[in-house]
């Protein structure tokens, strides 16, 4: 094992044994974009592998998503408090839009989320999306990935913009979408055929009463006219005394109950190596590929115990191999 393969085993060892100290260590690799940083990480997500782990990482990977200013952060604050109150150890990985000047997080200079800063037990990082408005960071799927090792949580909070809310459902084990009553958000949702996404629906501001009890009414007819009768919708408010925070975790936690985690995971790790595999080679790649559609059907053809490191390079060699001679690499 080379140096920098060493350096990363090393990290994702000291996640296996719960060592949440780890955490910042991790993100600063999964956030750099050297080649070095790129082969520890590789080393980092086969040690966190369910083939040496011996099983899926035990923690919750939680989305949790909606438009802009409805009160995620509040929500997420609170989360935090109840997670805590239950003995749970939590990471919140904030993806803010990019500056398009620095192309760092917009809205990661400021502390949105409250917590104890003293609580080793609760880690928080902002993380900017890219060029990817509201969408997951390329380093988000392997942070999240790697910390569920460790954590018994880990929140992944997005800026819902569209794209957003279909990438998160893609690694999360459970997506919770946040809407404002009185906004308009149920009929914008039901046309951009979102409300397919949500594995619970959360109404804020229940404080509000008639206005926010409309809003759950719509909620439910929209999902039962799509026969998602089974989504749950919760009505929860931050405004102190906080309310429904409990019936939201309970709300969660009873769709990890009904998952199948394995089948779920190996998919987010099969569509964690073709994102990051489109974000690295582009179109070129994926038309060597055979298109997104070949990409997948060949993903689903492979040992479902490989992590998503080796199977990007796995596509990256056939991606290779499949070039006319002469035409360059991808």
């Amino acid at each position: 094992m080379s140096g920098d393969s060493e350096a990363g085993a090393d990290l994702g060892a000291r996640l296996r044994d719960g060592d949440l100290t780890a955490a910042p260590a991790v993100l600063n690799l999964v956030e750099s974009r050297s080649p070095e940083a790129r082969t520890q990480t590789e080393a980092l997500l086969a040690a966190l592998s369910p083939a040496t782990l011996g099983a899926e990482a035990s923690a919750h990977i939680v989305g949790v998503t909606g438009p802009p200013g409805v009160g995620k952060s509040s929500l997420l604050s609170r989360l935090v408090a109840e997670w805590r109150a239950r003995e749970r150890s939590v990471a919140v990985l904030a993806v803010d839009p990019s500056s398009r000047r620095s192309g760092g997080s917009l809205l990661g200079d400021r502390a949105r989320i409250e917590a104890d800063p003293r609580d080793g037990a609760i880690f928080i990082r902002s993380t900017a999306a890219g060029d990817r408005l509201g969408g997951l960071a390329p380093a988000t799927r392997a942070a999240a990935g790697a910390l569920a090792a460790a954590f018994d949580v880990v929140v992944i909070e997005t800026v819902g913009v569209g794209q957003s809310e279909t990438e998160v459902a893609d690694v999360a084990d459970t997506v919770a979408v946040v809407v404002q009553p009185g906004s308009g958000d149920v009929l914008q949702f039901l046309k951009a055929g979102i409300m397919e996404v949500p594995d619970v629906l959360v109404v804020t501001k229940a404080d509000l009463g008639r206005v926010a009890m409309r809003a759950l009414a719509d909620l439910r007819s929209a999902l039962r006219s799509l026969g998602a009768r089974d989504t749950a919708v919760v009505a929860v408010s931050s405004v102190a005394p906080a309310s429904g925070i409990g019936k939201l975790v309970d709300a969660l936690d009873a769709h990890r109950g009904r998952l199948d985690i394995a089948t779920r995971r190996l998919r987010s790790r099969r569509l964690h190596a073709l994102a990051d595999f489109a974000t690295e080679h582009g179109q070129r790649g994926l038309r060597a590929l055979g298109g997104r559609r070949e990409a997948e059907r060949w993903l689903g053809s492979q040992d479902p115990a490989l992590d998503a490191g080796t199977l990007e390079r796995a596509l990256e060699h056939r991606a290779r191999s499949a070039e006319p001679p002469g035409s360059g690499t991808i």
